[in-house]
């Protein structure tokens, strides 16, 4: 076992063989969840409503508490105060921008899709247009009403042609049976 690890960290073994020294984030996702929370977070009236109470707090603990338990200097313009800002303001730009880096992405794969969705139904509807000109144009060549009518009535006509042949046929054999 000791040998194994030994190997691991030799620059000769493959990279994927070897430790890493600076970890990687193994759920990158989780990470971009907590930047879109923060970035929500920090845009909202509770949050500015909150730091607001926290440096008047400060500030008013500062200055009129009694100077055993002040821990930052009215005087001096409350340097602890303002390297907490500092700090927080620090850590929330970059925080903001890769949620909005995050955002853009899934803007950039939504409008893609969008594109080929609308690609797809330009395509879907000029198919359907050409096909509905075809078979205009097929019912155009194919039958008129006067065709139609035409056929129709000599359809009839040989119908009731055949109805007739069949009527005489059937009283000339009913005339034989009865003679016999």
């Amino acid at each position: 076992m000791a040998r194994g690890n030994r190997s691991e960290n030799r620059l000769d073994s493959p990279k994927g063989m070897r430790t890493k020294i600076v970890p990687r984030f193994s759920d990158r996702d989780r990470f971009g969840r907590f930047t879109e929370w923060v970035a929500r977070a920090m845009g909202t009236p509770g949050f500015l409503g909150i730091l607001t109470v926290f440096a008047a707090a400060w500030m008013v603990f500062n200055t009129v508490a009694p100077q055993a338990w002040r821990f930052d200097s009215a005087a001096i313009g409350f340097t602890a105060l303002t390297l907490i800002l500092s700090l927080q303001a620090s850590y929330a730009a970059p925080l903001i921008l890769l949620a909005q880096n995050r955002q853009d992405d899934r803007d950039r794969v939504q409008i893609e899709q969008d594109r080929q969705r609308a690609e797809r139904n330009l395509n879907d509807t000029e198919y359907l247009a050409r096909e509905v000109v075809s078979l205009r144009l097929a019912m155009r060549d194919l039958a008129s009403k006067d065709f139609i009518r035409a056929e129709l009535r000599s359809l009839l006509e040989e119908l009731d042609g055949e109805t007739g042949k069949t009527k005489k046929k059937n009283r000339d054999r009913d005339r034989r049976e009865l003679d016999e």
